[in-house]
């Protein structure tokens, strides 16, 4: 069996799990999540845990075995502690303003880029060069975080552009003169 796939999952209190054949709905202190998962896979409910079991021994299906258990995992920790990341803006004039439905970023265009937030994410900025994305769903957390990201790159030379809290920037070199 998968290692991860065949470890249990233990349900908060608070927490309320309801399953319909392949769909699963998680609700919580934080809010209500819901995914479809992969029919081969079956999910259990007993008393304050979670059980996944795979119908065959095929690599496909131990492969899915895994992932169903961990992504049962990340909304379960989502409802109840939620996710977030942060971001960083490093550059001179570079900065973040938050507005009534996104942020406007001044990151070296001629032009302020406007980002707007979904629903079900939470985008604060603290300070102007901080940017933080909260949410329940931590691969929408990812995904806002990496497309915010994507505006403005961080490059290799100087180092300026928008990179995770924490990143390290591979510097290169520049141009020497003779």
């Amino acid at each position: 069996m998968s290692r991860i796939g065949r470890k249990g999952i233990s349900i908060p209190k608070g927490v309320q799990v309801t399953i319909s054949g392949s769909q699963v709905k998680i609700k919580g202190p934080l809010g209500e999540i819901e995914r479809a998962f992969h029919p081969d896979m079956e999910i259990s409910s007993e008393s304050q845990s979670l059980s996944v079991r795979r119908k065959s021994d095929t690599k496909a299906q131990k492969a899915l075995h895994g992932l169903t258990r961990a992504l049962l995992q990340n909304m379960i920790t989502g409802v109840v502690q939620g996710y977030s990341k942060e971001l960083e803006i490093v550059g001179v004039g570079y900065r973040a303003e938050p507005r009534k439905r996104g942020i406007l970023l001044s990151v070296g265009f001629s032009h302020g880029v406007f980002f707007t937030t979904p629903a079900g994410v939470k985008i604060e900025v603290p300070k102007p060069t901080s940017i933080i994305i909260s949410g329940i769903d931590r691969e929408q957390v990812g995904e806002i975080a990496a497309q915010i990201r994507r505006i403005r790159k961080p490059e290799p030379y100087k180092g300026k552009g928008i990179c995770y809290a924490g990143e390290r920037i591979h510097r290169k070199a520049g141009k020497t003169a003779k």
